[in-house]
């Protein structure tokens, strides 16, 4: 027999088979506010009826939280109801979401202790050439003939795919996932030097400014951050 916990799992990860369901989850996820049905519904290019189902579906599978409030900061008589608002419960399903990419970090770390003595390469080298290899996939899918904004945008759809779940907030990319969470909080230091050394790699192998990347610690996001970098 199942207990409690693994029944929901399995529950959250079935609310996600849908693909909308699962692009309005990983939409309201990157969202540094909660959303509306309406907002969401735009976002997507959905109707708001198909968008409210499918959040509050999310909503019973404990992916998200609802919470009711009116935008407008107005109260009383003529304000209008509350709306009715969507934000990432912080649940996380399966294997997991947001997706945990541990293999990758002990292959790092494998790689970067097994080397021969006189050729030895720090983790931050290792991590840098597998960043590397990330953004020359950035690259191809950009195009041969791709600009900067182009290969950004790029790079932005390599790291989701890795896990980071990247958003844009005041001309800086910020990541609102670490793949490597849990062994972050135990060997901060080690593994956002890693992050950071692989994420400049990945510049470096999109052919943008890798000096971009910087340690930026926040609350609920990666350790690093970098510029949009559009030009």
């Amino acid at each position: 027999m199942l207990n409690d916990r693994t029944a929901e799992g399995i529950e959250s990860i079935a609310a996600l088979a849908d693909p909308v369901r699962r692009r309005l989850y990983l939409h309201v996820a990157a969202q540094p506010d909660a959303v509306s049905r309406d907002d969401a519904a735009a976002a997507l290019s959905i109707g708001r009826p198909l968008a409210a189902h499918h959040l509050d579906r999310l909503v019973a599978a404990g992916l998200l939280s609802a919470e009711y409030r009116r935008r407008s900061g107005r109260t009383g008589p003529g304000a209008g109801r509350p709306a009715k608002l969507y934000r990432a419960s912080g649940t996380e399903v399966g294997a997991t979401l947001p997706q945990r990419r541990y293999e990758v970090a002990a292959e790092l770390m494998a790689t970067s202790l097994e080397r021969p003595s006189h050729g030895l390469e720090t983790l931050e080298d290792v991590a840098h050439r597998y960043g590397t290899t990330l953004g020359a996939e950035a690259r191809r899918r950009a195009g041969p003939r791709a600009g900067a904004a182009r290969r950004r945008d790029a790079v932005l759809s390599v790291l989701a795919d890795a896990g980071y779940l990247p958003a844009v907030r005041e001309g800086e990319v910020r990541l609102l996932n670490c793949p490597f969470h849990d062994l972050a909080q135990r060997h901060r230091l080690v593994t956002c030097d890693m992050n950071l050394a692989m994420l400049r790699g990945v510049l470096d192998g999109a052919r943008l400014p890798e000096d971009g990347a910087r340690l930026d610690p926040q609350p609920g996001t990666c350790c690093v951050a970098f510029s949009e970098q559009r030009s």
